[in-house]
């Protein structure tokens, strides 16, 4: 079978000034490209580079793979992660990961927080910023985030705020720097996990990550530790805390999210 790899390298999209500092954060190295084409092979496939979603636009009508796998993030907007399973919808050919409805909806942090309250799971109070927002209203200490972005992008040492005037900076900056709505949650003292899903009917879990937190913020390893962000040099804490009973619920609880999410194939769910 001849597979198409659709993806964005860091090259892909240039930062560009007046860009934040981790506008490409989401996207991928070189090395996660041969990483799936070895991968493939080895299975007996041959496998054609498309990179980004646009480019599939020159084989809308003839179609140069069977199967596509799809890891790009897309261009600008809410719905970027949306563009290539559109557009292989339009082409009729069957791709490896969730829909263009899942993707978009997923990378929306409010949407996804209420679908999954509405399923029973707890999540953090929380309130939405927008510029027409007069006033907020939440409890410190409190964590602020992009509304539509994945990969940590937007968090900061700075995002973890304990006081109205910490709040108000950081909501101007977030709002400012990425052009869109504030999510400010109150922030979840504790140890952090990973989840991932794969396959379908049934989906079932892989082992549970436990993430490394800041002794002194409480603010994840992978947030601190990124590209753009000064070198890490604090004390981190990776308590080892997760029993086989807390496993249990943690990947009934990423199960939970897949299917009301309707993801296909592959997803990572996070928890504090």
């Amino acid at each position: 079978m001849r597979i198409g790899l659709i993806y964005d390298l860091f090259d892909d999209y240039p930062w560009q000034d007046g860009e934040a500092f981790d506008a490409d954060v989401e996207n991928e190295p070189e090395e996660t490209v041969v990483a799936c084409e070895e991968a493939l092979a080895g299975l007996g496939h041959e496998t054609v580079r498309i990179g980004p979603a646009r480019n599939l636009l020159s084989c809308m009508d003839n179609p140069i793979f069977d199967l596509a796998v799809n890891i790009a993030e897309g261009g600008r907007g809410r719905n970027r992660e949306g563009e290539a399973p559109t557009l292989l919808d339009l082409m009729d050919v069957p791709y490896i990961g969730s829909d263009a409805l899942t993707l978009s909806l997923s990378l929306d942090k409010v949407w996804t927080k209420d679908l999954a309250r509405a399923a029973g799971l707890r999540t953090p109070e929380y309130a939405v910023v927008s510029p027409e927002s007069q006033t907020i209203s939440v409890d410190y200490p409190a964590f602020v985030k992009p509304r539509y972005e994945g990969s940590a992008k937007g968090l900061t040492k700075d995002s973890k705020v304990d006081c109205d005037e910490d709040l108000i900076r950081q909501v101007e900056h977030v709002m400012q720097a990425y052009e869109q709505d504030v999510l400010v949650e109150r922030f979840i003292e504790g140890s952090e996990f990973t989840v991932a899903v794969i396959g379908n009917n049934p989906p079932r879990t892989l082992p549970v990550i436990q993430r490394a937190v800041e002794s002194a913020s409480g603010i994840g390893l992978h947030v601190l530790d990124r590209k753009g962000l000064p070198e890490v040099d604090h004390a981190f804490d990776l308590p080892g805390d997760l029993t086989p009973e807390l496993e249990f619920r943690l990947e009934k609880a990423a199960l939970i999210v897949f299917e009301k999410l309707e993801c296909r194939d592959f997803a990572r769910v996070d928890f504090r």
